[in-house]
């Protein structure tokens, strides 16, 4: 066994180590986010409720705030998912590309909210699964080069509209950000038709 161990090319010792590297990301995200769907984390206790909101640590008002939904389960699902795909060689890609920021907010939560040593001490914990994350992708440099290409390849300088229709950009973008208010209010003015004249009011009152 040992020596068939000693015939393994140095390539394959690397191969391993990146799935090692894979297994252990994807088994803490999909951990965390499991104890978030059976109420294993965030939330309080009781006694801690009964405590002044100023009186309590920043980390456990933290908790608190997090135990809500659809916040709590939605996160949770979000880190099965990125372990999930950290698992496969074909994903481990998109895998990365999900746990990096699901990360990163992590890491600014624990240093805002813990006590400095605790904030600290996850940070680099986390600053640790960052270098793995280098690593895998490093791996798949090749596939992230097509990717890379295939993007950048169309870019271009040359511009696609007249200057006037750039111009015109903040305009057009309040007008698509208003446009799906629209059939709502026109839904509630159907429904309510005697806030009409009440809004013609607070209009003729802004001028």
């Amino acid at each position: 066994m040992f020596e068939k161990l000693r015939l393994v090319p140095k390539k394959r010792y690397w191969d391993y180590f990146i799935l090692v590297a894979r297994f252990l990301l994807a088994f803490t995200f999909i951990k965390y986010g499991y104890s978030k769907l059976v109420d294993g984390q965030f939330g309080v206790s009781s006694s801690d409720l009964q405590v002044p909101l100023k009186d309590l640590p920043l980390f456990k008002v933290m908790w608190f705030l997090f135990d809500h939904e659809p916040l709590k389960t939605t996160v949770g699902i979000l880190q099965i998912i990125t372990g999930i795909l950290l698992l496969f060689e074909s994903t481990a890609i998109l895998g990365v590309v999900f746990f990096i920021p699901i990360a990163a907010n992590i890491v600014l939560m624990d240093l805002s909210f813990m006590d400095a040593g605790m904030g600290q001490a996850f940070a680099r914990r986390f600053m640790f699964y960052f270098i793995l994350c280098f690593l895998i992708l490093w791996n798949d440099r090749d596939r992230i080069k097509i990717i890379w290409n295939a993007m950048i390849k169309k870019i271009s300088m040359k511009r696609k509209f007249p200057i006037f229709l750039y111009l015109l950009l903040p305009l057009f973008a309040i007008i698509l950000e208003i446009l799906p208010g629209i059939p709502y209010a026109v839904y509630y003015y159907i429904t309510n038709p005697e806030r009409i004249s009440e809004s013609f009011k607070i209009i003729q009152n802004l001028f």
